[in-house]
């Protein structure tokens, strides 16, 4: 009896731990639908309408760098945060560097999610040859 009582609750437990992390991703924040691209704004222009929310300037006062194609090392997108675990796989994605003033901004993404700012960027393992 002791025994069943003790697998129950190891899969409830198991059952709560999946639910909570399948909610992450990469230990990024989750992206609401409405604020994932649609498909007719570029990620240069999500990064750029970020920036511009983030500084409280207007987006005309900001310019598009570079955006290349890269590939990330592993699942925090070349962002990684201290404490968080993330998969080892290669992730392709992309690298967008703003500037505003004097400052430049990186802004990465990959498996589909949107541009987000890196305070804190990892070089990527490869570029792609438009930079």
């Amino acid at each position: 009896m002791h025994r069943s009582t003790l697998a129950i609750a190891l899969c409830l437990l198991c059952a709560s731990l999946v639910a909570t992390l399948s909610g992450c991703r990469n230990g990024q924040e989750n992206v609401a639908p409405e604020n994932r691209s649609s498909g007719d704004e570029s990620l240069a222009a999500l990064a750029v309408k970020d920036l511009a929310g983030r500084l409280n300037i207007s987006a005309k006062e900001i310019s598009v760098l570079r955006e290349v194609n890269v590939t990330w090392r592993d699942g925090s997108l070349g962002c990684p945060r201290e404490g968080m675990m993330y998969t080892q796989a290669l992730v392709e994605g992309s690298l967008i560097v703003l500037r505003a003033g004097n400052d430049q901004y990186q802004y990465h993404s990959g498996k589909g999610r949107p541009p987000f700012y890196c305070e804190n960027p990892v070089k990527p393992m490869s570029k792609s040859s438009a930079e």
